[in-house]
């Protein structure tokens, strides 16, 4: 029966004299009333020897900490446990078969006696007293934590050279078999042969040791030996790497050509985009004879019609405050547009951007003077335009008196010239140039004479005339004409676009 509790954990409480002990049971005597604890630990301090014994009498109260599960009464021996008397927790560190320590908690008996830890400079002046039947440790608390927490395997080395010293001359000595044993001792040693009592006292002076530390003579070093050895790969010591943008290609290319376009007989004018591409502007006479070859290939005066005028509506959009303006939220701030535009294919042009820029909520006032005969184009979009909300005038009296958010001048055309001497133009360009509002002129003349009214942007189709002064920040529309008709004309084009059909140029 009393074998059923070796390799059990034990709280014995010897009384005041004797104070208390932890330990593991290694031998029951029913018959001389002892019991023995393998590697103690005496009022939370480790002992020296290897085993203590006590008598039945000496024992005042015995508390079971832990009871071992089947197999492991064999393998006590491989545990060790330490409680920490003090904070009121039981620490057990198992050691494994493959070297690695596990710490576990446990509540410490409610029982032990409370703990006066030394302090580390005390305890070399304090005298060992020894017990009637057992030595008491004199490492202190901060030894012995830090002793517990170390390596397993480590631990395992110096408590055998702590029991080969302490041993009774009777008990035999366990010795290790294998030379794989040998070699982990012989490592063990070389990494943790140092004695844990030389850890100096005095704190670690950080600042001191970084200001022994050079760090340009290491640099130079290290630039020295990687010029004479050829392994330089950093570049000048100064010289930073190249930081690219996320829409920069950090892959070389071939060279950016920027003068893509070219034209038979060099414009008096050129553009150039935000990305630097060249763009040469060209005569009258070449652009009629363009959108002339490209209307024979099928594209239509109704589908550039359609194509100028949502371009045109996109930027007159964006001029307006686009998002921030035209959302929901504003409906009480609806922008006013006043359309201006004259009885031939640009006037259509105006009348195409005015019916998009209705379908978008704006609010817009056609004029446009009573003919009495139409072109067909100008009567098909007056058609359209009928079926919105925008307003058409025929008479400058209806045009609002108060400033609007944009004015879009379609007046003016090179083939109706006759059409400045007539007394409604003048009073338009009048009413124009007297209101505050910003003007956007569409498919402008390329005579600064011709231009009646001062523009603040101009927005030429396909290619750029050799607009002047008068026509304010230019910007260029793509309304679809194929490469080959450029080519058919004389003109190596390549478009300028990018993702966008409506882009701004700059003077070269």
């Amino acid at each position: 029966m009393a074998t059923d509790w070796l390799g059990s954990i034990v709280s014995i409480n010897c009384g005041d004299s004797l104070g208390v002990y932890q330990g593991r049971v290694s031998a029951v005597d029913q018959v001389s009333q002892t019991i023995s604890l393998t590697r103690p630990f005496h009022n939370g301090v480790k002992c020296l020897v290897p085993e203590v014994t006590f008598r039945a009498g000496d024992i005042t109260e015995l508390k079971i900490l832990e009871i071992p599960g089947p197999g492991e009464t064999q393998h006590f021996g491989d545990l060790h446990q330490t409680e920490l008397g003090s904070s009121g927790v039981g620490c057990q560190v198992g050691i494994n078969q493959n070297g690695t320590g596990k710490l576990v908690k446990k509540p410490a008996s409610s029982s032990s006696v409370p703990q006066n830890i030394p302090r580390r400079t005390d305890v070399k002046s304090q005298d060992v007293t020894v017990s009637p039947q057992q030595q008491q440790c004199s490492k202190s608390y901060v030894d012995r934590h830090m002793e517990s927490l170390s390596q397993s395997k480590s631990f395992r080395r110096r408590h055998n050279s702590w029991s080969s010293s302490s041993r009774h001359p009777n008990q035999a000595t366990p010795k290790k078999s294998g030379s794989k044993n040998g070699q982990m001792k012989n490592k063990d040693d070389e990494c943790f042969g140092d004695d844990i009592e030389e850890i100096p006292d005095t704190d670690f002076d950080f600042e001191g040791n970084l200001a022994l530390f050079d760090k340009a003579a290491v640099f130079e070093e290290i630039d020295t030996y990687e010029r004479r050895s050829g392994t330089r790969s950093r570049g000048i010591p100064n010289e930073r790497p190249a930081r690219y943008r996320h829409d920069e290609n950090i892959l070389e290319s071939e060279p950016i050509v920027y003068r893509r376009i070219t034209v038979p007989h060099n414009g008096s004018k050129e553009f150039c985009t935000d990305s630097g591409l060249v763009v040469p502007s060209i005569s009258y006479e070449l652009h009629k004879k363009l959108l002339a070859v490209a209307e024979k290939h099928g594209l239509t005066l109704e589908r550039r019609l359609e194509m100028t005028g949502v371009c045109s509506s996109q930027m007159a959009l964006t001029l307006l405050g686009g998002p921030n303006r035209l959302n929901p939220k504003n409906v009480h701030q609806r922008p006013t547009v006043a359309l201006l535009c004259g009885p031939h294919v640009k006037g259509a042009q105006g009348i195409s951007c005015g019916r998009h820029l209705a379908n978008h909520d704006v609010q817009v006032i056609l004029f446009l003077p009573n003919f009495v005969k139409m072109l067909e184009s100008i009567t098909n979009e007056l058609s359209l335009f009928s079926k919105t909300q925008g307003q058409q005038v025929s008479s400058l009296k209806d045009l609002p008196t108060s400033p609007v958010d944009l004015v879009i001048n379609c007046l003016d055309c090179p083939e109706n010239a006759f059409l400045r001497d007539q007394p409604w133009y003048k009073a338009a360009v009048a009413w124009a140039n007297q209101n505050r509002a910003p003007v956007l002129s569409i498919d402008p003349p390329v005579h600064e004479g011709e231009q009646g009214i001062d523009a603040k942007w101009s927005l030429a189709l396909g290619l750029p005339l050799p607009l002047g002064e008068h026509a304010g920040r230019v910007y260029l529309c793509d309304i679809g004409i194929p490469q080959q008709v450029f080519q058919e004309v004389g003109i190596n084009y390549h478009s300028p676009f990018g993702c966008k059909f409506v882009i701004p140029l700059h003077s070269a």
